[in-house]
């Protein structure tokens, strides 16, 4: 049964896509039966954290449903809400699969090691070089960075190294997501605010490489005195022309990709989130047809396909029983004493955009996923868009996201770094709440621009 989720999720989530279009409320129902069935399922698989967050979930949604005086009837249609997100995560492998088989990410890798002298230039250079492969790659790009600095760094100390890795590739994944049309979190903020996916780019793009440039600065600094001692050397060298190559290619699929979502998004009046979902497969394929890599791309995509989605458990109880607990938040009057705080400062943005940040840091200190604290957030913001510039909010609410997972205890990019480089979660938090919080304050100084 494990081995085969994929079948049954994915099972659910076409069902669901293609309800999008019919618009039937039988089929609406059977689509939350469905989803029940799926959190069942996924929770006795799922890891502890998530079960004990989906748990709570649970628990508050069930409370205020009773308490809201529903009709037991109508509770599958309570758990479908963030079944395009599920669909959004199940589709994202395919896109990591033809960069891969192009051997984009090799030939960038190259950018690491070429002319590197001491640890301050390898610092530049892997942030810029993970910060690249991440518009691809997410999470994935991580793990591929941090595989080649633990082999190219292993005649470094452990404390160096460790030091080094948790910095440079965190920092990166962090700065390149805040304007990637493929995080989750851009997708919810684009659509729940109602503004353009294009308004919001400059912006976004803006504070990227501003911090990029901050951050990889004082990198060069901290770490140029220490010399570096490659514990590898290459067969052979990747000329930096074919480097810059792969990067303009990266850069022209991500143009192309971009137009395609903006255009259909506008011609059929689609959200965001549910178009780059329906573009990601077929524009994959084609790209994998264009660089002749069309077999291997089927093959390799399909397993990783199946393996990524028979491992998402952990999600499927994340945004079913955050779903569930909005939706009965959203039928009580509970939720105006939540807003209560946000109303008081109306008068007052800069106070509205901290109360933002501080809401994400605390939220992910207690082991909180981002998409459960944004889902939270917009319901208690949603009557301050009409006071308050959207774009602005949004701004934070991408931001104070992305910003506080390099920090995050629990996050996923950060539990990851923790057992790749055997060390204490703890000790990289620390590490990178400085970090975090001039991330922060830079998204909120940019949002106070333009509120």
């Amino acid at each position: 049964m494990k081995d085969r989720l994929y079948l049954f999720y994915s099972s659910v989530l076409i069902l669901y896509i293609i309800n999008r279009f019919l618009s039937s409320a039988s089929l609406d129902y059977v689509i939350g039966l469905l989803a029940i069935a799926m959190l069942v399922i996924s929770f006795k698989q799922g890891s502890t954290l998530f079960k004990v967050l989906g748990g709570a979930f649970m628990a508050s949604g069930s409370l205020m449903y009773v308490t809201a005086g529903l009709s037991i009837k109508g509770l599958p249609l309570f758990f479908t809400t963030n079944m395009q997100l599920l669909a959004f995560l199940m589709v994202l492998p395919w896109i990591n699969s033809v960069v891969h088989v192009g051997k984009y990410d090799q030939h960038i890798n190259g950018l690491m090691k070429e002319k590197v002298h001491h640890l301050g230039s390898l610092y530049s250079r892997s942030v810029l070089t993970t910060y690249i492969l991440m518009t691809f790659l997410n999470l994935s790009a991580v793990n591929l960075s941090q595989s080649v600095l633990l082999k190219s760094m292993k005649n470094m100390s452990k404390a160096v190294r460790d030091n080094f890795i948790s910095r440079a590739t965190i920092r990166a994944f962090t700065m390149a997501l805040i304007w990637s049309p493929m995080e989750i979190i851009v997708a919810i903020t684009v659509d729940a605010t109602g503004v353009s996916y294009l308004i919001y780019l400059p912006w976004l793009l803006g504070i990227s490489f501003f911090i990029l440039l901050v951050d990889s600065v004082i990198g060069r600094y901290r770490f140029k005195s220490i010399a570096y001692e490659p514990a590898l050397e290459s067969a052979h060298d990747v000329p930096i022309q074919k480097i810059i190559q792969e990067i303009l290619k990266l850069l022209a699929a991500l143009i192309l990709f971009l137009t395609i979502v903006l255009s259909l998004s506008h011609l059929f009046q689609l959200n965001f989130i549910l178009t780059v979902t329906l573009v990601i497969i077929p524009f994959s394929c084609l790209w994998a047809i264009i660089i002749k890599r069309w077999y291997l791309f089927k093959v390799f995509g399909f397993e990783v396909w199946k393996q990524q989605t028979n491992k998402t458990q952990n999600f499927v109880i994340l945004f079913i029983t955050l779903a569930f607990f909005t939706n009965s938040l959203n039928e009580t009057t509970l939720l105006q004493y939540v807003q209560r705080p946000f109303v008081i400062f109306d008068h007052s943005p800069l106070m509205i955009l901290i109360l933002i940040l501080a809401t994400y840091f605390f939220m992910a200190m207690i082991g909180v996923h981002p998409v459960g604290t944004i889902a939270i957030l917009l319901e208690v913001l949603a009557p301050l868009f009409h006071i308050f510039n959207p774009v602005a909010i949004g701004i934070v609410l991408i931001v104070g996201a992305l910003a506080t997972s390099s920090s995050s205890t629990f996050g996923v990019v950060l539990t990851l770094t923790s057992i790749n480089t055997e060390q204490n979660p703890y000790r990289i938090t620390l590490r990178n709440l400085p970090f975090t919080l001039l991330y922060g304050a830079i998204g909120i100084a940019v949002a106070m621009m333009i509120i």
